[in-house]
């Protein structure tokens, strides 16, 4: 599934093409996806001008002065500018028309991926109201990670994987910001100490940034915009490495699960 650097690197990549372009046509080949297209995304958005393209957690937000298209990957979710003449492929959902001749062409073969409308404020919306701060956000620090953990004997990795706590941290990046921080996934949330969390708080930012620099991690299905695939994978330091050497120590890296997903850590460098 697509994570926050992912989702980053497409909007990226779409926005240059969108900013400034109206939307003449909304082609909803295919309306059930996670949610059902809205009917007044077809007929309100036609005749607007996109004004920015942003991105909220994993959600990809494209603000016009009536509304905002939201748009979510879901984990198989593509999203590529073309000209609105290029042949449709399978799993090719929905076109929004530019009045340059071109289209934001959505695809998604599994349509866990969604595309709303909302005419509030997009931060007002029931997807979007409860998420915590960014991870790039001045309120994210150690001091907040800390407060957050207290009374929490779960598992720190599922702390900051709680969206309600910090958006974007999913489960790839998790592995890795823990590991880089020297702190166990398994540990009691609240027995990690504030320095250690100062720490995690530095490498979560730190990793994120490095991933969208090498354009996401590609896995399975991610692609970006352009149709290319990330390479943060590359420089993976524990994630899908199960006994392979720790780049640190070069004990063998251990896996187990922690609430259903799969985590995987070096029992010597972190504590």
């Amino acid at each position: 599934m697509p994570e926050l650097p992912e989702v980053e690197t497409v909007r990226r990549g779409i926005a240059p093409h969108l900013v400034g372009q109206t939307v003449v046509q909304v082609v909803i080949r295919q309306p059930r996806l996670r949610w059902p297209v809205p009917n007044a995304l077809l007929t309100q958005l036609p005749g607007q001008t996109i004004r920015q393209v942003e991105r909220r957690a994993k959600y990809l937000l494209l603000r016009t002065d009536v509304g905002t298209v939201l748009i979510h990957l879901g984990m198989t979710g593509r999203l590529c500018i073309v000209p609105t003449t290029t042949a449709l492929q399978k799993h090719d959902h929905a076109d929004l028309n530019l009045a340059d001749g071109s289209c934001l062409r959505f695809n998604d073969s599994r349509r866990f991926g969604a595309l709303l409308w909302t005419t509030e404020r997009p931060e007002q919306h029931p997807l979007l109201q409860a998420l915590g701060p960014e991870p790039f956000d001045t309120t994210f620090s150690g001091d907040y990670l800390h407060r957050r953990a207290q009374g929490r004997s779960s598992a720190v990795k599922t702390l900051i994987m709680d969206q309600h706590v910090v958006v974007g941290v999913g489960n790839i990046y998790a592995n890795e910001s823990l590991h880089t921080a020297g702190i166990d996934p398994r540990r009691s949330a609240d027995t990690v100490t504030l320095s250690k969390y100062q720490r995690l708080a530095e490498t979560v930012r730190a990793t994120l940034e490095e991933a969208i620099a090498q354009g996401g991690t590609t896995l399975r299905d991610f692609v970006g915009s352009d149709g290319k695939p990330g390479y943060f994978q590359q420089r993976l330091r524990v994630y899908a490495r199960h006994l392979a050497p720790c780049i640190t120590c070069g004990q063998a890296i251990q896996r187990c699960q922690i609430g259903q997903r799969a985590t995987y850590y070096c029992p010597h460098c972190q504590h």
